[in-house]
């Protein structure tokens, strides 16, 4: 575990654009991602999971450090780039008739994990 804030311990080179996203934006992204899960749950046969994101996130987030808000804008953006190419796979075995049970719920298990890591973060606002 480190010891030393995130904003030291990333490289100095590294763009944080992400970082200056308003948090309205980074709120709507999470919407968006909550319905891309969404899609994957019914796939893992789960129940749907009640997910409530309102203007209570987007105070959340303005109340975060810039560091706070580079990490979630860049966990948004892996999550989105795994769960688009996690459904398209998914996708092509449904076309196929095979059962999506299993892989889809190893990929919710992973989104599931990236989210709970992104809480945490925002936790410390």
């Amino acid at each position: 575990m480190a010891t030393l804030p995130p904003e030291t311990i990333l490289p100095p080179a590294a763009p944080a654009p992400a970082a200056d996203a308003a948090p309205e934006v980074l709120a709507e992204a999470l919407v968006a991602l909550h319905g891309q899960a969404a899609a994957l749950a019914m796939l893992a046969r789960l129940a749907p999971e009640p997910v409530e994101i309102g203007g209570e996130l987007g105070a959340v987030i303005a109340r975060a450090q810039p560091w706070q808000r580079a990490l979630v804008a860049q966990t948004v953006s892996d999550c989105a780039a795994m769960l688009d190419s996690g459904l398209a796979a998914l996708g092509t075995l449904t076309r196929r008739g095979q059962d999506t049970s299993a892989p889809a719920l190893v990929l919710w298990r992973e989104f599931h994990a990236a989210r709970a890591a992104m809480a945490s973060v925002l936790g410390h606002a």
